[in-house]
Order: C-alpha cells, then structure tokens, then sequence
C-alpha cells in the first residue's frame, strides 16, 4: 500500500475517528473494510456506491464512479483529510450518479425498498 492519499491535520487527536461523508447514494468512509466490518484508517478512504441498491449498476457505470472517486482523492492528495474534503467528494460523486442516470447508462431498480426517484423522474421516449 502506498502513500497515504489525504492527510490528517496534525493539530487534530483523532486517529481512531471514523470520519464520514453520507449522501443518498454516496458514502465515504476513513475506514478499510476487515471481515465484513469497516475499521479505522485515517490513511484509507473506502468507498460505498447505492447501499439501498435504488438503481440497477453495470459495469461501466461502476467502473465511471470508481474512476471519478480515484480523480477526486487525486486532486485532493495532501490535503487535510477532514469532514469538509469528504463531503466536497461525496458530492461530486453524487453529481457524477446524476449524470449517469440523465445520460440513461444508469437505470431505477423497480426492486428497491423504496422507489422514490431520488433523482428525477425516469426519462422516456415520446411515443409518435
């Protein structure tokens, strides 16, 4: 593992504090995942996509999420890792979720819990 990728303000005492940024869609953690459970890791960020699972993922569309993430993290790299950096990338992450789904290579989930359309009706063709 390398470098970490954000840093800690020196001046904060907490090193074993779970930081977090949550949207509807979006959770970032300073946590790496062991036998199921996420633990403290201020040199990590883990990353959670659609944990109500409100829409269906293929591939790409991970792979468009993951690969923003990775961007963000980058262009923040030796920034102090704190609540307001985390939110900025949640948030762009959600943005990056919008634009899938405006773009139709992410769809709803008919399955999911609660079907609320979190992010704007669904987009269909004018019948002629």
């Amino acid at each position: 593992m390398g470098p970490p990728l954000l840093r800690r303000n020196a001046a904060a005492s907490m090193a074993d504090t779970l930081l977090k940024s949550t949207t509807r869609h979006i959770r970032l953690f300073t946590a790496r995942v062991e036998n199921g459970q996420l633990v403290a890791d201020p040199s990590q960020l883990t990353l959670d996509i659609d944990p109500d699972n409100e829409f269906l993922w293929e591939q790409p569309a991970l792979d468009a999420v993951q690969g923003r993430f990775r961007e963000l993290v980058d262009a923040h790299a030796g920034a102090d890792l704190n609540d307001y950096n985390l939110r900025r990338i949640g948030s762009e992450l959600e943005g990056t979720v919008r634009q899938l789904l405006q773009a139709g290579q992410l769809r709803y989930n008919p399955d999911c819990r609660v079907l609320n359309y979190s992010m704007g009706l669904p987009q269909s063709p004018y019948a002629e």
